[in-house]
C-alpha cells in the first residue's frame, strides 16, 4: 500500500496558504499518475493532509480544482513564450517562432498538464467558458502584440487580422505538440528538427513572398 504523504495542516486564517498547497498538490497528482481520474478530492486531501470537506470549502468540486491546476499551467506556459519572444524583441518573425518552440517545449516537459488544459473533456455540459478556457486565449495576447509588431515593420501582410493570424499559428504549433505527446513512438524522426520545420513553414504561410 502506498504510504501517504501528510503536510502539516495551514493554521486558522491561513486559507490562501491551504488553498496553495491544494492547488500544488492536485498538480504533483497529475504529473505523478498521469491519469486524471486519479486526481480525486479524497487522494489530494491525502497529500495534504486534510479531510475531504476542508478541499470543498476552497473548490466547488473536482472540475474546480482541475480548472484551477489548468490556470496555473497556463501562467507558467504564457511567462515562458512571453520570456522566449522577449529574447528576439529585434526580430518578430524570430520571436514568433521562439514563441512557438517555447509552447511546444512546454507541452512536451508537462505532458499530463497539456492533456488537461487542452485535451480535456469536460465533465459537465458547459454554457460559458471556464477560466481555464479563458486563461487560454488570453495568453494568446502576446503572440498577437509580437503578429502587430510583425505588421507595422511590413514583414507580416496588414490585412489581416492579427488575432486570427495568431491562431492560425497556434493551431500549428497545437498540433505537432499534440501529435508528439500522443504519439511518442512514432518514427518521427528528429524532433526538434521536426518543430523547426512545422513552426518555419507555419510562418511561411503568413509572411508575404
Amino acid at each position: 500500500m502506498k504510504a501517504t504523504v501528510t503536510r502539516r495542516r495551514s493554521p486558522r486564517g491561513q486559507g490562501e496558504q491551504l488553498h496553495a498547497q491544494i492547488l500544488s498538490a492536485a498538480a504533483e497528482l497529475l504529473a505523478e499518475s498521469g491519469r486524471e481520474d486519479d486526481v480525486s478530492i479524497r487522494a489530494v486531501a491525502d497529500r495534504v493532509g486534510v479531510t475531504p470537506p476542508s478541499i470543498y470549502i476552497h473548490f466547488a468540486d473536482k472540475d474546480a480544482l482541475l480548472d484551477a491546476v489548468c490556470v496555473a499551467a497556463f501562467t507558467d506556459m504564457h511567462e515562458a513564450m512571453a520570456k522566449a519572444g522577449a529574447n528576439a524583441h529585434d526580430d518578430p518573425v524570430a520571436a514568433l517562432a521562439a514563441q512557438g518552440r517555447a509552447y511546444i517545449a512546454f507541452a512536451r516537459s508537462r505532458p499530463e498538464h497539456y492533456r488537461l488544459m487542452f485535451m480535456r473533456r469536460p465533465g459537465h455540459d458547459l454554457e460559458m467558458p471556464t477560466e481555464a478556457e479563458i486563461s487560454a486565449t488570453a495568453g494568446l495576447s502576446t503572440v498577437i502584440e509580437t503578429v502587430r509588431i510583425a505588421q507595422q515593420t511590413g514583414v507580416i501582410a496588414d490585412d489581416d487580422d492579427p488575432t486570427r493570424v495568431a491562431l492560425t499559428l497556434w493551431a500549428a504549433v497545437h498540433g505537432v505538440a499534440a501529435l508528439l505527446i500522443a504519439k511518442p513512438h512514432f518514427p518521427w524522426g528528429d524532433t526538434d528538427e521536426l518543430v523547426d520545420r512545422v513552426v518555419a513553414m507555419t510562418l511561411y504561410g503568413v509572411i508575404p513572398r
